[in-house]
């Protein structure tokens, strides 16, 4: 009877060791799974910080753009569209003209627009009377305006090709990489410009509708 109690607590000796090393599998197994969730973790956040590094503005007038401030990068990600140009001050005739159409609001409220953004210079192409006369028709600024702006946020790898404007017309670009021009004449100076609600491609010339 001795030697059967002997083996039977020999036996729960043996299964009580066989439960801890089960444990103690499992809980290596379960620390395993948390390296793995953590390196998982920390490569999805390389990739993120890659696409935003992969997106950012791209163009030779980029450098015109202030640095810091309200007008700079940075500063116009934080409002929408219309409120962001007019704190750079290389789209102050647009912003002017944006004002003489009643488009603020429309702009600034408008979600996930593309806007093609003629620079001052652009602006400065068209004749002097012809630019006046265009500012004080509003119907016509209103029909020039909309047709440089696009619905959806147009990434640089989705730029190319036909798109139908607010103003109900098309407009062509062609180019890929930092490379594009809009319906054969305007060249885009500076590229994927963030705001609150819309991408920025700055423009060297004005786009007219057909």
């Amino acid at each position: 009877m001795g030697t059967r109690l002997l083996t039977r607590a020999g036996a729960l000796a043996m299964a009580a060791g066989f439960a801890i090393a089960l444990s103690a599998c499992g809980s290596d197994d379960s620390g395993s799974e948390d390296t793995s969730d953590d390196v998982m973790t920390s490569e999805e956040a390389m990739e993120e910080t890659t696409g935003e590094m992969a997106s950012g503005e791209f163009g030779a007038a980029c450098s015109a753009v202030p640095a810091d401030g309200e007008g700079s990068f940075t500063g116009m990600a934080d409002d929408p569209v219309a409120t962001a140009a007019s704190n750079n001050p290389v789209l102050s005739t647009l912003v002017t003209a944006v004002t003489e159409a009643d488009l603020v609001d429309t702009l600034n409220s408008a979600e996930d627009i593309t806007v093609f953004a003629p620079t001052n210079d652009a602006f400065a192409k068209i004749p002097e009377a012809d630019l006046q006369a265009v500012l004080a028709d509003q119907e016509m600024l209103t029909s020039i305006l909309t047709y440089h702006v696009v619905p959806g946020q147009l990434a640089p790898d989705a730029l190319a090709g036909e798109h139908t404007t607010l103003q109900g017309g098309t407009l062509n670009v062609e180019g890929s990489g930092e490379d594009f021009t809009v319906n054969g004449e305007a060249a885009v100076v500076c590229g994927n410009v963030q705001t609150a609600n819309a991408t920025v491609y700055i423009i060297d010339t004005v786009l007219m509708p057909a």
